[in-house]
């Protein structure tokens, strides 16, 4: 990054919450913000949601990205600190994320492909349980699995939708993927897997005329898929920036240790 140790030209995305909008118009007459095309650096004010759309949208640009929480949870995240932005900015740590591609068949025969800095989900689109079986890196690992589907989870997204169905939290740096069931009902007691983040995961629909399946890369949304291949993509990249005082890290640790 060219503009380390300087003051980085930014650009600024934000979500349409009301404290979003007014952190917005702050920061545009604080700062001279010009266009994604045009920056080095693109702040994100809103919540995690925000931030997973930022890195979507822009992530052809190849731009780091400061997220600053304007919104909820926040996890992924700085503080909102107005003063003193280009200043955090040429001092924050840099976080190199690769997201997953999803490759989804549909029962008509489609191909699908996305991508997803969080999580792919598969799971049940109709009010029967999903069955599938659950192969990875070409080993079938579970003949039959009944309940609401099965998440894939990165370290950065491990504290997201993969955390509230009761997977692990992953440190990032580990090079692990969380493998976690959602309302498991056969086998009932299986809790996931951790899997090393090169492996391919493979998820058929047992029962596609009975029991369709949708799959979910982040906010991508497939239905009536009957297969999905799952694995890192390491030629993708979207580096996340981070505070020195408030690092990633820390707070992955940290949320482990939160009754």
């Amino acid at each position: 990054m060219s503009w380390i140790g300087s003051k980085p030209r930014l650009a600024c995305v934000a979500s349409n919450a009301a404290a979003a909008r007014a952190a917005l118009a702050d920061l545009a007459a604080r700062y001279e913000l010009v266009d994604p095309d045009d920056c080095e650096v693109i702040v994100a004010l809103g919540g995690d949601g925000l931030l997973l759309h930022a890195i979507h949208e822009h992530l052809q640009l190849g731009r780091p990205i400061f997220g600053m929480n304007r919104g909820t949870v926040g996890f992924l995240m700085n503080q909102y600190r107005p003063d003193g932005l280009l200043e955090r900015i040429a001092a924050a740590t840099p976080i190199s994320v690769h997201p997953l591609r999803m490759a989804a068949t549909h029962a008509d025969g489609r191909s699908s492909h996305a991508l997803a800095f969080n999580e792919v989900a598969v799971t049940r689109s109709s009010a029967h349980s999903a069955n599938l079986r659950l192969s990875i890196d070409g080993v079938e690992r579970m003949a039959r699995f009944m309940g609401d589907g099965l998440i894939v989870a990165t370290a950065a997204g491990s504290t997201a939708y993969n955390l509230s169905a009761h997977g692990p939290i992953i440190p990032l740096g580990s090079n692990l993927l969380a493998v976690t069931p959602v309302s498991p009902f056969r086998p009932r007691r299986w809790k996931g897997a951790l899997v090393p983040h090169t492996a391919e995961i493979v998820v058929e629909n047992l029962d596609a005329d009975k029991r369709p399946l949708a799959a979910t890369a982040d906010f991508h949304e497939l239905f009536h898929v009957v297969s999905v291949t799952i694995r890192e993509d390491a030629s993708t990249t979207v580096q996340l920036l981070f505070d020195a005082d408030h690092s990633l890290e820390e707070r992955i640790i940290t949320e482990q240790f939160l009754s």
